[in-house]
C-alpha cells in the first residue's frame, strides 16, 4: 500500500513539476517523522525544498547561458600577487551596486594581471543573485554580426546583448577594430547605456581606446556612454601568468651545475 502511494505522489509531482518530490519523496516524509513535525510544519517544509531545487535549476540555467569561459570566483583571486590593487574597490564591486544602477564598468592593466578573472568573478555573484549574465570577447562581439553582413543576413546579437542586467567584454584592445566593428560595438553599448551594466576589459588606457576603435569620435561616444557614473578598476602590476614560469626559471638557474 505504501509503495502505491509513493508511486502516486511521484505521478503527481511530476505532473506539477515538483522534481524534488518526484525524484524523492520519502526523504521529507521521514525527516518530518524524525522530527515530529506537524501538519503546516510539514508543508512548509516540502515548498522550501521545491524552491531550492527550482532556483537550482534557474540558476544552472542562468550560468549555461552566461557563457563564461570558467567559474572562477572572486575569492579564488590572489590580492596579495596585486599589491597596488586596493582591496577597498574590488569589494566594492563585489557589492554589485554597479549593477542595481544600471552603469558601466571598467577594468584596465597589462595583460596577465586578472582583469578577466576579476570580470568573471563578478559574473559569478551576479548569476548567484538572480541577475541574468552574458561574457563575449571583444573579437567575438563583433565577428558574428560581421559573417552575417558578409552573407547578406540579419543578425540579431546586439537585440540579444540588451537583455541580460550584465554584459562583460572581454580584451578590448588587443587587436585595432575596422570602422563597421568598432561601430557595431557602439551600437552594443548605446542599446545598454542606462537600461543594464557593461563591464569591460582592456589592455589600453582610455587615452588610447581611438587606436582601437579606429575613430576618435566613435571612440568618445563609447567611453561616453561607458564612464557616465562608471566604476574604474585600474590594475598595475605583475602578470599571473608569468608567476609560474618566472619561478621556475629562477628555480632552474639556482640548480648548482653537474660535476664533470
Amino acid at each position: 500500500m505504501a509503495e502505491l502511494i509513493t508511486e502516486r505522489i511521484r505521478r503527481h509531482a511530476t505532473e506539477l513539476r515538483l522534481h524534488g518530490i518526484a525524484e524523492d519523496p520519502d526523504e521529507p516524509i521521514e525527516r518530518a517523522e524524525a522530527e515530529r513535525l506537524g501538519y503546516r510544519e510539514f508543508l512548509d517544509l516540502v515548498l522550501e525544498s521545491e524552491v531550492g531545487v527550482l532556483e537550482g535549476r534557474r540558476y544552472q540555467a542562468r550560468l549555461k547561458m552566461a557563457g563564461l569561459p570558467h567559474h572562477k570566483t572572486l575569492d579564488e583571486f590572489d590580492v596579495s600577487f596585486q599589491p597596488e590593487l586596493d582591496p577597498k574597490r574590488l569589494a566594492e564591486l563585489r557589492t554589485l551596486r554597479f549593477v542595481e544602477r544600471k552603469v558601466g564598468c571598467l577594468i584596465l592593466g597589462p595583460p596577465g594581471v586578472g582583469k578577466s578573472h576579476i570580470s568573471v568573478g563578478l559574473a559569478m555573484e551576479a548569476l548567484a543573485r538572480g541577475y541574468l549574465v552574458r561574457y563575449t570577447t571583444l573579437d567575438d562581439l563583433v565577428r558574428g554580426p560581421r559573417q552575417a553582413d558578409a552573407l547578406s543576413k540579419l543578425s540579431n546579437k546586439p537585440a540579444q546583448l540588451q537583455r541580460p542586467h550584465l554584459l562583460i567584454i572581454d580584451e578590448a584592445g588587443y587587436v585595432p577594430l575596422e570602422h563597421a566593428d568598432a561601430n557595431r560595438v557602439f551600437q552594443v553599448v548605446n542599446r545598454r547605456y542606462t537600461r543594464g551594466s557593461t563591464i569591460v576589459t582592456s589592455n589600453k588606457t582610455v587615452s588610447e581606446w581611438a587606436d582601437t576603435f579606429g575613430d576618435e569620435a566613435l571612440a568618445a561616444a563609447i567611453l561616453d556612454r561607458l564612464l557616465h557614473d562608471a566604476e574604474v578598476l585600474a590594475i598595475n602590476g605583475p602578470s599571473y601568468r608569468l608567476k609560474g614560469r618566472l619561478e621556475a626559471l629562477r628555480q632552474a638557474t639556482d640548480r648548482p651545475e653537474p660535476a664533470e
